[in-house]
């Protein structure tokens, strides 16, 4: 790996580390010797690191004082909420649940033929991962559209912007729909079939459990990633160790 690509690399890891709470704002980060022993890289590493990360307004380097993260803006690039994908998550499955139920009492045969189209798209086994990741974007956007209120339309739209802009929900979602082809699918069909049925009651739950699903697929994802840091840390304090003790 280049020494431009590595910095960036440390300069993610320790932005992950400060969205996971690690550091919070106002807290200081360890020296530059503690957190090149931490990612195994030199000392300037960390330092072109730390830079980039003041550059983007995350941390502030204080001369004769350390670096030290900075309170976090409440608008993330673009205008966008700096949210979580658990906060995003947990919206939708009130905002998207209600809208499927309003689309249920109005979706068109039409509205139907786009849908299962979507579907089917979600469904191909030769599809790209963008090709899918688009399928349910705009089956999504349809539902919110077919719903009848702009308002609920909007809410959707700007759902999927913060979904697909700010980083730190985007790199979890990748992360977890990576390797759910199947119940997403499953999830999708579901709640195709209660507006085919014209169930409002049945789209509402559908959507529901869709969005459960994925907040509890989330939720493994976080536990496993902050496990394997755990497991990491532990390592390279017992190779500290017997590099100490000569054992």
């Amino acid at each position: 790996m280049s020494e431009n690509r590595l910095y960036q690399t440390i300069a993610g890891e320790i932005r992950k580390l400060i969205d996971r709470g690690e550091f919070p704002p106002g807290s200081r980060l360890p020296g530059e010797r503690d957190l090149a022993e931490r990612f195994g890289v030199s000392r300037v590493t960390v330092r072109e690191a730390e830079i980039a990360l003041e550059a983007r307004g995350l941390i502030s380097i204080r001369i004769g004082s350390g670096v030290y993260v900075k309170a976090r803006s409440a608008q993330a690039p673009g205008g966008l909420p700096d949210v979580t994908a658990f906060d995003l998550t947990a919206a939708r499955a009130v905002i998207e649940a209600e809208a499927a139920a309003m689309a249920a009492s109005r979706v068109t045969d039409a509205d139907l033929c786009e849908l299962e189209t979507l579907v089917l798209a979600l469904s191909d086994p030769a599809a790209s991962t963008e090709a899918v990741s688009e399928a349910d974007r705009r089956f999504h956007l349809a539902i919110a559209r077919i719903a009848g209120n702009p308002v609920v339309e909007h809410c959707v739209q700007l759902i999927w912007r913060i979904r697909g802009e700010v980083p730190r929900v985007r790199e979890v979602h990748a992360r977890v729909c990576h390797d759910d082809g199947d119940t997403r699918r499953e999830e999708h069909m579901a709640i195709f079939d209660a507006l085919r049925r014209r169930d409002p009651a049945g789209a509402r739950t559908a959507m529901r459990n869709h969005f459960q699903r994925l907040f509890e697929s989330m939720l493994e994802a976080t536990e496993s990633e902050a496990l394997a840091e755990i497991r990491r840390r532990t390592q390279q304090d017992r190779e500290r160790f017997m590099a100490t003790t000569g054992l």
